[in-house]
């Protein structure tokens, strides 16, 4: 978080007021502590802020962490009208950007994020969708929302040494993650939201993702600094 605090300075470097777009939808588990420090960063620079933003769409991302991220704007005061939306093509409309232009942005962006994160547009893309039905995930529907069919994704996951299951695992400790971090729900409604059949079963399927239980990594990463 403190080095994003570095990056938002851009913000206050042009001379000319601008329109701004926050994209905060690849963001898993955030926590008290990390928000904190974006919320000390910004009070302080509002009024810098004001001089430079005329507008700021803030894109959010799925589920609870959704809901953090999307309750920022409830902490700080902009001198400036914000929003925070699901989708980036949503968030770019309102800033006044047309539909080709904002596709073509979010293609450039979601590559150079990918590029930096050393993952293949395809996985970014696969996680994408899986994460949205992490309860009924079946290869057909997925393949058939990524635009191909399930040979065709197969295909290309093998290429990338990789594979449909073992990218839904990893999806699924992730969301697991965020889940036990961000509330105190009981590890069976964990695995259910997950789609996990069982509790041994997300159990045994944590512990291999991460050498720990849910509930020592949960009590690990939950301590108070």
């Amino acid at each position: 978080m403190q080095r994003l605090t570095q990056v938002l300075d851009v913000e206050l470097a042009p001379a000319a007021p601008h329109l701004s777009l926050v994209d905060a939808s690849r963001v898993e588990a955030p926590d008290a502590n990390g928000l904190s420090v974006l919320v000390k960063y910004m009070v302080p620079r509002i009024s810098g802020f004001s001089q430079t933003v005329k507008r700021q769409a803030l894109v959010r991302p799925e589920g609870m962490a959704g809901a953090v991220v999307g309750g920022f704007y409830s902490l700080v005061s902009s001198g400036y009208p914000t929003r925070a939306f699901a989708d980036p093509h949503e968030a770019l409309a309102w800033l006044g950007r047309p539909e080709p232009e904002s596709r073509a942005l979010m293609d450039e962006l979601n590559e150079l994020v990918l590029r930096q994160m050393g993952q293949s547009p395809l996985l970014g893309e696969l996680h994408r969708v899986l994460r949205t039905r992490l309860a009924d995930a079946h290869l057909s529907d997925v393949a058939r929302e990524l635009g191909m069919s399930e040979r065709t994704l197969q295909r290309r996951l093998h290429e990338t040494g990789t594979s449909f299951q073992a990218e839904l695992n990893t999806v699924q400790v992730r969301t697991a993650q965020a889940l036990l971090l961000e509330s105190d729900a009981k590890l069976t409604s964990v695995a259910v939201e997950v789609g996990c059949a069982s509790l041994q079963h997300f159990s045994g399927l944590f512990r291999k993702m991460t050498g720990e239980s849910p509930s020592a990594w949960r009590a690990r990463h939950r301590k108070t600094p």
